[in-house]
Formats: C-alpha cells, sequence, structure tokens
C-alpha cells in the first residue's frame, strides 16, 4: 500500500485530493495547521497530523512522524488579490513564506528517503496564473512561478535516482477559499486610483466562462503522482486546460 503526504488539507483542494487518495485505497497523512479530526472519514488508512510549512521544527516533527512515504502532494498556500503598489512587502514575504519557500522546504526535506529508495513522487501544486498572466494578482503569480521553475529544474536532478517532480496547475475555483486565506482584505488593496480598473476585473470574476473545482484538482494530482511517462504539467479544470494549449 502506498503513502501520500499533503499539505494544506484543511479545506479546498487538499481536502478533496486526501479524499480522493484514500478513496483510492492509499495510506494518506493529511496535514494542516489546525487539526480538524471532522473533515475527513475515520480510518486506518488515514492519519492528520499538524504542520505549518514556514516552520522548520514543525516540518521535522511532522516528516519525523510520518514514516516512509511515497508520494509528497505540496499544496499548502496563501493566495493575495490587490493591486501590487498597495500590497505590503511584509505580507508578500509571507506569500513567499507558504507557497515557495515552504513548498522548497517540504520537498528537500523528503528527498533524502526517497534518493536512498530510488523511489517518490513531488506534486507540487501551483496556478494557471504561471499559464497566462493575470492582473491584481502580481506577488501571488511571483510566487507560483519561483515553484514552476524550482520544479522544472528538480526533476531533471531527481530523475538520477529515480524520483519523479510534477506540476499540477490548477484554475480559478470560486469555491475555494483563496481569497479568505490571507490576512489582509482585498478592498484595502484597492486604492481608488486602480478602482475603475479593477471594478471589470472583479465583475469577471463573479461570472466566469470556465471553472475549475476541487474534483478537477484532486483527479489531476492523482494523474501526477502515479504517471511515469516523464510529463511535468498537469493542468486542472476546463480553464486550465484551455490556457495550457494557448501557452
Amino acid at each position: 500500500m502506498k503513502t501520500v503526504l499533503i499539505t494544506g488539507c484543511s479545506s479546498g483542494y487538499g481536502l478533496e485530493t486526501a479524499r480522493h487518495f484514500h478513496s483510492q485505497g492509499w495510506s494518506v497523512i493529511a496535514t494542516m495547521r489546525t487539526l480538524r479530526d471532522d473533515l475527513l472519514p475515520r480510518s486506518e488508512r488515514l492519519r492528520l497530523l499538524p504542520l505549518d510549512v514556514t516552520r522548520p521544527e514543525s516540518i521535522q516533527a511532522a516528516i519525523a512522524a510520518s514514516g516512509p512515504i511515497d508520494v509528497l502532494v505540496n499544496n499548502a498556500g496563501i493566495g493575495v488579490v490587490g493591486a501590487f503598489e498597495a500590497t505590503p512587502m511584509a505580507h508578500i514575504r509571507k506569500v513567499f513564506e507558504t507557497n515557495t519557500f515552504g513548498v522548497m522546504a517540504m520537498t528537500q526535506a523528503v528527498i533524502p528517503q526517497f534518493r536512498a529508495r530510488r523511489s517518490g513522487v513531488v506534486v507540487n501544486v501551483t496556478s494557471s496564473v504561471t499559464l497566462a498572466p493575470m492582473p491584481l494578482a502580481a506577488a501571488y503569480t511571483a510566487s507560483k512561478m519561483a515553484i514552476e521553475g524550482f520544479t522544472g529544474s528538480l526533476a531533471h536532478e531527481l530523475a538520477a535516482f529515480e524520483v519523479r517532480a510534477k506540476l499540477v496547475e490548477p484554475g480559478y475555483a470560486p469555491t475555494t477559499r483563496f481569497a479568505e486565506n490571507t490576512e489582509v482584505n482585498v478592498e484595502d488593496l484597492i486604492p481608488e486610483a486602480y478602482a475603475s480598473f479593477a471594478q471589470p476585473i472583479f465583475a469577471a470574476f463573479a461570472k466566469p466562462a470556465l471553472v475549475t473545482t476541487e474534483a478537477d484538482v484532486a483527479a489531476a494530482v492523482w494523474l501526477a503522482a502515479n504517471d511515469a511517462s516523464g510529463q511535468l504539467r498537469f493542468p486542472a479544470g476546463a480553464d486550465a486546460v484551455a490556457l495550457a494549449r494557448a501557452h
């Protein structure tokens, strides 16, 4: 039986991905900053662990408690939407600490066991903002673009040890807690000078032509974790697939 460790399982993509892998018969280690035992089914194949990917001691404790794993899914992330000019640098650093450095730290923590066994997969969840520029998301896009480059390079060096690195690129998912999972309000990041520019963009967000569901992302992560073809990128959701084809 294979084991997957997934970060950011308290909601959205991570929660649905944990459910999907469990339904496929895998052993699942679902991690979240604040544990909630009411989200996932009780099962001998499912464990909940506390994990804050921005704290080295938390990463060390989670990896030690997990034991051997076959797949790491780096899903934990925070969002920020607003004019870059108005976004505090302190918050931008927090976004990078989770979305970029947290992913790198988790990956670095599991590579030794994967390399030693000459087996394992790292799946990094980014975003379709890496496929096409999106206004009012400059800082967030930068944090995810960094992981795209990181994963592409990492895939080459880990291939020497038969370890794989993959990217899952979700599209726009209005039902996720993306806008809630941040310490700043969108309204505070839209100065008056940007109001007329931002209004039609937010209107388009409110009525998207194509959307991505949590199930789309879980399915893409599953494909990436089990892929042996050498494919690096897995767009998730109809909008992301369309962007990837255009890209």
